[in-house]
C-alpha cells in the first residue's frame, strides 16, 4: 500500500519519544516498517536513549530506480510473433507517418516484445535499474483503426490509421497480446526470468477505458468491445456515439458511459459494478503471474471512490502492493488526493516536479529554486512526498529536449533527490530528444542501439550515480534537508535512519558549464564521510566545514555511516517527521 496509518502503539512510542515518526509505512507487514523503534535496542534504556527513527519512506519498491519501456518500441527479439500479415485490408505492422526520416513516428507494430526485454534485462540491471515498467501486454484490435481524427506529426489524441501497438486498447483484459509472447516465454515466464536477473516489473494498467469504440466508416471487429477470459463477449459499442448507447436496455451497452470523455475510446462506467469486477479479475491474474507493482493510466478519468475500492480488493489479496498513477496535472492539490489512504494510498507521477526539472536542465538552462515549492518537503498535499515517481518525460510529451551535459544534469537530480526516479527508454543517449508522440517520441530503439549505449556520455554518467543510489538506504528512502537550491547549485541532505541501519548523505549538484566549490557547514555531523563518486574519505571535526569542488555538470554524493549525533541536525529532522506525520493526524 502507498501508506498506511500507524498503529496506536507505534505512534504513542513515537510521541513519546519526542523525535516524530514520519509518515506511516506503506507496507506495515515489512521487516523494516514493524516499528518505529529499533527493536534491537536494549530493553534497560530508557525512551531518551532509545535511537530515534528518519526516513521519508519505508516502502520497499522505493529502493527500486525504474526503467519504463512501450514494449514494442524496445527491441525485437522475435521476429516469429510480429504478425506483419495480420489486419487484412487494414494492416497494423510497420505504419510510417510521413513526417520524413528519422523524425517521424511509425503508428504499427514495430516488434517489440517480451524475448527483446528479457534478453536485455542484463542491460538495465547493469546500467543501475531495479525494475522495470512496461506497457499493457492485454490482447488489443487486430486492425488500423479507421475512425477518429487523422493523425499528424505534431498532433495529440488523433488516432486514425494508428494500431494498438502500445497496449493501451483492451479487447480482453484477460489475455496477451499475441505480438509480445514466444514459445516457451509467456508472461510469467519473463516476471520470473526479469526477477532471476535482479529486477521488479511493473505493470501499465487501465480502468477507465477499451479501444477506439465509433466513428468507424464500417465497424471494425474488436473495436468497442469487450470479452471475457473464456472469450465471450460482454460489451460492445456498437460503432455508436455514447450518447445513443442504450445501457438501460442493451446489456452490451452497459460498461460504458453515455457521454464521451477521451478522444473515441469506449469510457467506462465506474457506477457499473460488473465493470469493477471484470478490471479486478483480470489484473489479479496478472499480479499472481509475478508483477510486483502496478502503474495505473489516466488514474483520474475514474472517480476517487472507484479507486478505493480497486485497490482494497487488489491488496486483500496481495497486502502492501504498490500502485502509482498517472494524473496529468501539474498542479500539486489536484494530483494529491490520489495518494490518501481514504482514495485509495494510490502514489502518482510528479507532474509538478517533473514541470521544474525539465525547466531547469533544459537547453536554455534554468534554476535550481524552482524546484525547491514541488518537492512539498513539509506540510505538502501528498500522503507521503517521498513515495512520488519522479521523471522528466514520458511517451505521452515531448521528450526531454536538453544538451546531453542537461541529460546528465537531471539524472543527477532525479537519482539523488526525494521519490523514486523513472526514466524513458533510450534517454541515456538522449533518444529522440525534443520529439513529441508522433515525431518520434515513441520511436524503435533496437538491439543496435542498445549495444551502442554503453559507450554513450549520458549512459556513463547514468550508471555511476545509479550505482550510488543503489547502494545507499539514504539516497532510497531517506528524509531530504535542503540547505541550497539556487542557480546552477544545490545541495541537501538525505537521512535514513532506521531499524538498525544508519546513514547520512550530503547530495552536492553542480549543473553550471564551469567547476563550483561547496563549503558545508550547517548541520554538518562530525565524523569521516566517504566520496561516493570521486572516492576517498574527508574527516570533519566538530563544528567544521566540507569543502569540496564538483566538476561542470557534476555530482558527489558524501555519506557518513553513523547515527545523527549533531543536535541541530536532529531537531530539524524531527522537525521533518513530525510535519510528514501532520497529513495522517489532521488530514
Amino acid at each position: 500500500m502507498s501508506l498506511t496509518r500507524p498503529s496506536l502503539l507505534a505512534l504513542a512510542t513515537c510521541l513519546a519519544l519526542a523525535t516524530g515518526c514520519g509518515a506511516p509505512p506503506a507496507t506495515p507487514a515489512a521487516p523494516d516498517a514493524a516499528a518505529t523503534v529499533d527493536p534491537a535496542a536494549p530493553a534497560s534504556l530508557s525512551p531518551r536513549e532509545v535511537a530515534p527513527s528518519y526516513y521519508g519512506t519505508l516502502e520497499p519498491m522505493a529502493e527500486h530506480a525504474v526503467y519504463f519501456v512501450v514494449t514494442d518500441r524496445f527491441v525485437n527479439g522475435d521476429p516469429g510473433n510480429d504478425h506483419r500479415d495480420q489486419g487484412g485490408e487494414h494492416p497494423s505492422f510497420d505504419i510510417p507517418l510521413p513526417c520524413g526520416g528519422e523524425e517521424g513516428d511509425n503508428i504499427g507494430y514495430l516488434g517489440g516484445d517480451f524475448r527483446g526485454l528479457l534478453d536485455n534485462a542484463g542491460y538495465l540491471r547493469e546500467l543501475g535499474f531495479g525494475a522495470v515498467w512496461i506497457t499493457p501486454i492485454v490482447d488489443n484490435p487486430d486492425q488500423a483503426f479507421t475512425g477518429g481524427d487523422a493523425i499528424s506529426c505534431t498532433s495529440f489524441l488523433t488516432d486514425r490509421g494508428k494500431s494498438g501497438y502500445h497496449g493501451y486498447w483492451a479487447t480482453n483484459f484477460h489475455v496477451v497480446d499475441e505480438h509480445l509472447e514466444s514459445p516457451g516465454l509467456a508472461f510469467a515466464d519473463l516476471t520470473r526470468g526479469l526477477r532471476a536477473q535482479g529486477l521488479k516489473t511493473v505493470l501499465d494498467i487501465v480502468g477507465n477505458h477499451g479501444s477506439p469504440g465509433w466513428t468507424m466508416p464500417v465497424a471494425q471487429p474488436g473495436f468497442g468491445q469487450v470479452f471475457d477470459k473464456d472469450g465471450t463477449l460482454v460489451a460492445d459499442h456498437g460503432n455508436l456515439p455514447p450518447g445513443q448507447l442504450d445501457p438501460a436496455h442493451n446489456p452490451l451497452h452497459a460498461f460504458y458511459n453515455t457521454k464521451p470523455d477521451l478522444a473515441q475510446l469506449s469510457d467506462f462506467d465506474a457506477g457499473n459494478p460488473a465493470v469493477m469486477d471484470h478490471l479486478v479479475s483480470a489484473y489479479l491474474q496478472w499480479a499472481a503471474q509475478g508483477v510486483d507493482a502496478f502503474r495505473i493510466d489516466t488514474i483520474r478519468h475514474q472517480p476517487l471512490s472507484f479507486w478505493k475500492e480497486f485497490a482494497d480488493r487488489i491488496r486483500a489479496k496481495h497486502p502492501g502492493f504498490f500502485m502509482f498513477g498517472e494524473a496529468f496535472d501539474y498542479d500539486a492539490a489536484t494530483i494529491a488526493p490520489f495518494t490518501w489512504p481514504e482514495n485509495g494510498g494510490i502514489s502518482v507521477l510528479d507532474f509538478p516536479v517533473k514541470k521544474a526539472l525539465s525547466e531547469a536542465v533544459d537547453r536554455d538552462g534554468g534554476d535550481y529554486a524552482t524546484l525547491a515549492a514541488p518537492l512539498a518537503l513539509e506540510n505538502g498535499p501528498y500522503q507521503n512526498p517521498y513515495e512520488l515517481m519522479t521523471f522528466y518525460d514520458n511517451h505521452d510529451m515531448a521528450r526531454l529536449d536538453a544538451s546531453d551535459e542537461g541529460f546528465i544534469d537531471a539524472h543527477h537530480w532525479l537519482f539523488t533527490a526525494r521519490g523514486t526516479p523513472v526514466i524513458y527508454y533510450g534517454s541515456e543517449t538522449g533518444f529522440m530528444r525534443g520529439r513529441v508522440e508522433h515525431s518520434g517520441n515513441r520511436n524503435y530503439f533496437g538491439q543496435q542501439r542498445v549495444d551502442q549505449a554503453r559507450s554513450h556520455p549520458i549512459y556513463l554518467a547514468l550508471k555511476r550515480i545509479a550505482a550510488v543510489r543503489a547502494a545507499s538506504p539514504a539516497l532510497q528512502r531517506g528524509l531530504q534537508l535542503n540547505l541550497e537550491l539556487q542557480g546552477d547549485r544545490a545541495a541537501f541532505y538525505r537521512v535514513y535512519q532506521h531499524g538498525g541501519k544508519a546513514q547520512i548523505a550530503l547530495v552536492l549538484l553542480n549543473k553550471g558549464d564551469a567547476p563550483t566549490r561547496f563549503a558545508v557547514s550547517d548541520y554538518l555531523q562530525a565524523g569521516t564521510w566517504r566520496a561516493a563518486l570521486a572516492g576517498g574519505d574527508i574527516t570533519v571535526a566538530a563544528g567544521g566545514t566540507l569543502e569540496a569542488e564538483v566538476p561542470a555538470h557534476g555530482a558527489e554524493v558524501f555519506l557518513l555511516d553513523a547515527e545523527v549525533a549533531e543536535p541541530r541536525l536532529a531537531a530539524r529532522l524531527a522537525e521533518l517527521m513530525a510535519s510528514a506525520r501532520r497529513r495522517t493526524s489532521d488530514g
